[in-house]
């Protein structure tokens, strides 16, 4: 017990984690931790859809590693860059209840480098045993090269190092960073693959990680409501611009990859338009809280170095820290956002192709529509927030 608290005391001591948090905010911290955790182990319903052969389901232990122990690429072309034909191979099961076992299968190769992969001797690899009636492995489905495991290392090193460097507010860090993707991965996605609108939930969803996110990092105090209501307003002028905007470029929404796919593995009912919208102001939404938050602090901080301040003077303050935050948080989401689209711009360079051509094409706009609606509602952000924090913050004692 007494080298608990001593590890304890030497904890608290380190920078960033003396637990200055008031008692209510720690229970908020220990509820929002907790949810996330059940968050994370919520059933989605989808969980064995790939795993059915045949209208029964397959054998349970049917995901394993795989070590390459012989490749054959006598059937396969190569034109440059480009691969195609098939890949003969030799792997040995190194996971599950088969483990030992060597089997031939064979690696498909289109012509894609973005759909391809190309294994050789030695690569470990992630695969599916199919079964045949009598429970024999009948293939072995190589999927991609295995990486479990550096996934897994990488995690543990972010966590890690946002806990060393951030102290107290990393632990806030990873839950939000935690509970926002499973909010995404754990609901969103499966209930608007189950016939929900994707804009009316995805607004109902980012409305909830705003709120956890806000009053985790902003506690349980009037500057976490005024960052909240900033980010929440700029949310949904954003959804109601990329709605406009959409609908006005006739943007089909069929413009990210695997997004047709859906229509052709049995959810026709999916709306892609609606699910292009929802996802503009979803990747907007962090910058904008970002943003919110930095203004609705500075505006507390005022308001604490100046209790006496005027609700005036005490906005015209904070809309000057917001238009410098905007200014460069436009840019930020722009150069976010480029990356998407960078090969396609340089292909349409190296070709010569005029830029009214370019500006034409449903790609292109498609992203300019999710470029500048998210910039438009972002720069919305400040004001709101500035609106907010001077009616919550203005006329009250600081906290």
């Amino acid at each position: 017990m007494k080298e608990i608290k001593k590890i304890t005391k030497y904890i608290a001591s380190l920078p960033g984690f003396g637990f200055r948090e008031s008692r209510r905010d720690v229970l908020f911290i220990a509820a929002a931790g907790i949810l996330t955790v059940l968050m994370l182990f919520l059933p989605t319903g989808f969980e064995g859809a790939g795993q059915m052969q045949g209208g029964r389901k397959a054998f349970p232990a049917n995901r394993v590693k795989v070590r390459i122990t012989e490749v054959n690429n006598e059937k396969l072309k190569i034109i440059g860059p480009v691969r195609q034909g098939e890949q003969q191979l030799e792997a040995e099961i190194l996971s599950g209840h088969f483990k030992g076992q060597i089997h031939s299968t064979s690696n498909n190769m289109m012509g894609k480098m973005e759909l391809d992969k190309a294994f050789v001797k030695g690569d470990i690899a992630f695969a599916v045993l199919n079964f045949s009636e009598d429970g024999k492995i009948s293939y072995v489905q190589v999927i991609d090269h295995y990486r479990t495991g550096k996934t897994v290392f990488l995690c543990a090193i972010f966590v890690l190092a946002t806990v060393i460097i951030m102290g107290w507010m990393g632990v806030k860090i990873v839950i939000t960073f935690v509970f926002s993707a499973a909010a995404l991965i754990r609901v969103l996605y499966p209930m608007v693959l189950r016939g929900w609108d994707p804009i009316l939930g995805s607004l109902v969803i980012v409305t909830f990680i705003t709120a956890l996110i806000m009053f985790l990092v902003g506690g349980l105090s009037r500057r976490a409501i005024a960052g909240f209501l900033g980010a929440m307003g700029g949310v949904f002028l954003t959804a109601l611009l990329a709605f406009v905007f959409t609908f006005w470029f006739k943007i089909h929404g069929a413009v990210r990859p695997f997004t047709e796919t859906l229509l052709y593995t049995g959810f026709g009912h999916l709306n892609l338009a609606h699910l292009f919208i929802a996802g503009i102001f979803i990747a907007a939404s962090g910058a904008m809280m970002d943003l919110a938050m930095d203004v609705a602090a500075a505006m507390d901080e005022i308001k604490k170095q100046h209790p006496a301040i005027r609700r005036a003077t005490l906005m015209r303050s904070g809309f000057t820290v917001a238009r410098q935050a905007a200014g460069t948080m436009s840019t930020t989401l722009l150069l976010a956002y480029s990356a998407e689209y960078t090969a396609m711009i340089m292909t349409f360079i190296a070709q010569g192709v005029p830029l009214e051509n370019v500006i034409n094409m449903v790609w292109v706009s498609s992203e300019v529509v999710h470029t500048l609606a998210g910039c438009f509602g972002l720069a919305l952000v400040a004001p709101l927030t500035v609106l907010f924090g001077g009616i919550i913050l203005g006329g009250q004692a600081a906290e």
